[in-house]
């Protein structure tokens, strides 16, 4: 890499002009970094939190997300999943079992170091315990057409010629680009240390518990002593999200274990016509919206959103002028709504479904063997949902029976799901540069647990009750 072009169309020589510059270090922001790197672009990777850190997420690894690793990376697994439980609402429990593996589990903190490791040996260089507050992309601080800037809390400012935002699902870059919102939900989640006889009884196994609100469902996931639980449901259903996950904890007879961390968490998803580009910055991961609706999974979409993050913030960081640089953003929210985007109306219409008839669903999965082999073959890796209803006809055909009377033309899943009156977008913006700033991201916070606390106050444990063991088929 030529240093002169990183320094080119600065007001100041000495100036330092990143080629890509990456707020937020999650799988998302790690991958856009190493893309950004491998090609031999100047890029730097900034983190308000100090890693490893915590944050709140199952740790399910399927085959999409391994697909997304970069080469020589080794999953840090802490279980192999080869049986599922899954309940409706703790009742009809049935496992279901693969002589292959379903997916892996891995703890957050270890997984997103390591995929930060991988983009530092890139080229990438990594700046933690900064905040972002705002980026700009004309004004005083701006040099020129071909440059924006990413100002930090402390006042500084940092230049580049193309910015990835992967902050988050309160992402502050996504205000900027006026990412829109079209559901949002709240997820609660403990991990709870257990003893060895209860870890051996879960080693390998998963339990899905179809959940009492529409669309809410509760999880175990092993991690060896310690359980990974949690619940997600629409945001609004607070009080009713956390008697869910205290009764639930209480069920599987894991009310007398003392949680290590209770955490609360919002997932926000995007609306069909909300923008991933604002003229030479982009969004990819959560804080584009982007996730599975149904599941709410979202380290496969952050990966792969963010790897292509990083290939086009490349080809945006090279444009020449706002016309280039449009249309190289345009062309990666083409590869984002050709691929993911797919998957994820998809994922509505089976959200819909969901929510009105959680009984059939569940009598499918346990009760038909060809619907349990496709959600294998999804959490393998060797299908996709959206692959499945465009290639089966039968597939299609059962899909568009179920949601025949559903109305899933608008947002996702049901219109504005969880979205208050004065949050259902980020500002929006035309994705050309030259816009004005928008004046609404300081009230855009840096993280959901203001958010998350507004909804409910996830306690540091839950109260012992009765314990009632869950049935396994």
């Amino acid at each position: 890499m030529d240093v002169g072009t990183a320094l080119d169309g600065a007001d100041d020589e000495n100036t330092e002009v990143w080629d890509v510059v990456v707020v937020g270090a999650g799988p998302g922001g790690a991958s856009a970094a190493y893309a950004a790197a491998v090609a031999g672009r100047r890029v730097l990777l900034l983190e308000k939190s100090e890693l490893p850190r915590y944050k709140t997420c199952g740790g399910g690894i399927i085959g999409p997300s391994r697909d997304c690793l970069p080469p020589g990376f080794e999953l840090p697994l802490q279980d192999r999943v080869h049986a599922v439980t899954f309940s409706l609402d703790g009742r009809f429990a049935r496992t279901r079992r693969s002589r292959k593996m379903l997916f892996g589990l891995i703890n957050r903190p270890e997984f997103d170091a390591q995929l930060v490791e991988h983009a530092q040996k890139a080229g990438a260089e990594l700046r933690t315990g900064v905040t972002v507050t705002r980026v700009e992309q004309h004004g005083p601080a701006v040099p020129d057409r071909r440059t924006v800037a990413v100002v930090l809390a402390d006042g500084e400012t940092v230049l580049a010629r193309a910015v990835v935002g992967a902050d988050g699902s309160a992402s502050r870059i996504g205000a900027h680009v006026g990412v829109k919102l079209g559901q949002v939900d709240l997820g609660l989640e403990a991990e709870i240390p257990v003893p060895p006889s209860v870890a051996e009884d879960w080693k390998g196994r998963v339990l899905i518990d179809w959940g009492p609100m529409p669309g809410s469902y509760g999880w175990v996931f092993p991690k060896g002593d310690t359980l990974t639980v949690g619940v997600i449901s629409a945001r609004g259903e607070g009080a009713a999200t956390k008697r869910y996950m205290e009764d639930f904890v209480a069920r599987l007879g894991l009310s007398g274990f003392e949680p290590t961390i209770s955490s609360g968490h919002l997932t926000r998803c995007r609306t069909d016509d909300s923008p991933l580009s604002r003229g030479r910055v982009l969004v990819c991961g959560d804080a584009a919206g982007l996730l599975e609706p149904w599941t709410r999974e979202g380290i496969s979409y952050a990966l792969r959103s963010g790897r292509l993050a990083g290939e086009w913030a490349v080809r945006v960081a090279e444009a020449n002028d706002a016309v280039d640089a449009r249309r190289q953003a345009l062309n990666y929210a083409f590869a984002i709504k050709a691929g993911l985007g797919v998957e994820m109306a998809v994922g509505r219409r089976m959200l819909a479904v969901f929510e009105r008839r959680p009984g059939l669903l569940h009598a499918t999965l346990t009760g038909l063997r060809p619907a349990w082999n496709a959600f294998a073959d999804i959490t393998r890796g060797s299908a996709t949902l959206g692959g499945m209803v465009r290639s089966n006809g039968m597939a299609r055909r059962a899909l568009e029976i179920l949601d025949k009377r559903m109305d899933t033309s608008s947002g996702v899943g049901p219109a504005g799901r969880g979205v208050g009156k004065g949050e259902r977008s980020a500002p929006e913006a035309d994705e050309n540069a030259g816009g004005k700033p928008d004046a609404t991201q300081a009230n855009v916070k840096a993280d959901g647990q203001a958010d998350v606390q507004a909804d409910v106050k996830v306690e540091a444990s839950a109260k012992p009750e009765t314990p009632e063991a869950p049935e396994v088929v």
